[in-house]
């Protein structure tokens, strides 16, 4: 919170978040992000200059040509990479200012992730799967497995527990990844091209899957996609170029 007279960021966002925040109304405030890579003698600057702001139960759609800095945005976002410039506020919380070991707590907390790689782990069966973040944050065994059964059951898994994801279609795997993503109850799920790996008629129940959970959980979503089809699926789309956002519209077809 900044003290009267002091000098103010672009957005002052840590003076104004608090009262937004009890609107119910932001979840995701970003203002003057940048992230600089440097990679030997290179210098990327893969954001420069990215202000966002994100409703709590929105979903919204990241897009752009490879190379934009949508999925570098999605990580400085969630906390997965630092930034090297400017604020990013999670529901009330200055992520920017938080230790590692601070991030990684907030993130087991309050977010969850898709990405396009299932990323399951081969040896374990489903229910294993998803029940494995809340053992690693020391949830008690049985209280993880009943939840990891209940979130399988609200992706349409039920009777898929027992299986390893080689005895699963590609669908399948990616709906036990999105019940691992809903298992601790997230406000946030970041999704980087959950739908790339799929092809167009599993790609729509996909969707159809998320669309539905973004309305009966209010669970906000926040995909980088760059499937025009998956983008159609949000209430908003942000596009990007060049590490800047250049437009950020509501979207005006139906879910």
């Amino acid at each position: 919170m900044f003290k009267r007279g002091a000098v103010k960021t672009p957005a002052v966002l840590e003076r104004t978040h608090e009262q937004e925040q009890l609107s119910g109304q932001l979840i995701i405030q970003a203002a003057g992000i940048h992230k600089t890579y440097e990679t030997g003698k290179v210098t990327v600057q893969a954001l420069r200059g990215v202000d966002l702001r994100i409703r709590r139960g929105e979903m919204v759609a990241i897009m752009g040509p490879s190379g934009c800095g949508k999925t570098t945005l999605l990580n400085v976002l969630s906390g997965l990479d630092d930034i090297t410039q400017g604020e990013v506020i999670i529901e009330g919380a200055p992520l920017h200012k938080m230790s590692d070991k601070a991030r990684t707590r907030f993130r087991a907390e309050k977010m969850g992730f898709v990405f396009q790689a299932f990323n399951l782990l081969p040896v374990l069966s489903a229910v294993e799967n998803v029940e494995l973040p809340l053992l690693v944050a020391a949830v008690n065994p049985g209280v993880a497995r009943r939840r990891a059964q209940e979130a399988l059951a609200l992706v349409g898994l039920a009777d898929q527990t027992a299986k390893r994801p080689a005895e699963m279609s590609g669908g399948q795997q990616q709906r036990v990844t999105i019940a691992r993503a809903l298992v601790n109850i997230p406000a946030i799920v970041w999704a980087d091209e959950p739908t790339g790996n799929l092809d167009s008629e599993t790609s729509a129940s996909v969707m159809d899957l998320l669309g539905r959970l973004n309305n009966e959980q209010g669970q906000t979503f926040v995909i980088v996609t760059h499937d025009p089809a998956v983008a159609q699926r949000a209430d908003r789309i942000v596009r990007m170029r060049d590490g800047l956002i250049e437009s950020d519209a509501p979207n005006h077809v139906a879910k």
